[in-house]
């Protein structure tokens, strides 16, 4: 395990557990748009499975490839933006340790999310 992956996964063991003050996750507000893309995102890893399936050329399938690792870079950015936006923010405002720790732990999935 590399010491970048293994830092960022001392920082979720050590980071505040999996909800914000109000007990509500940030993305809740928006539950139903996360559920459609994610949908969508299952159809594109299935219609890559069939064209592999139906002997399909290869660089049609590495460009359905290319538009469904967009499609999951989308969600897992419009996800960070609501943790920013609503976890982040509620644990700045109230301060001490947990503000801290959810930044820490924003880093951490910021890292994840840029590596991959």
């Amino acid at each position: 395990m590399s010491e970048q992956h293994h830092t960022a996964s001392e920082a979720d063991d050590d980071g505040p557990a999996g909800a914000c003050e109000d007990g509500r996750h940030g993305y809740m507000s928006e539950k139903s748009k996360y559920l459609t893309r994610l949908r969508r995102v299952e159809g594109q890893v299935r219609g890559i499975h069939r064209m592999v399936d139906e002997d399909v050329y290869c660089i049609d399938i590495l460009t359905q490839i290319s538009a469904l690792q967009s499609a999951l870079e989308n969600v897992g950015l419009a996800l960070l933006d609501d943790h920013l936006r609503h976890c982040v923010a509620h644990a700045m405002e109230s301060g001490g340790e947990d503000a801290e720790a959810k930044l820490q732990e924003a880093s951490a999935a910021i890292r994840r999310l840029v590596k991959s």
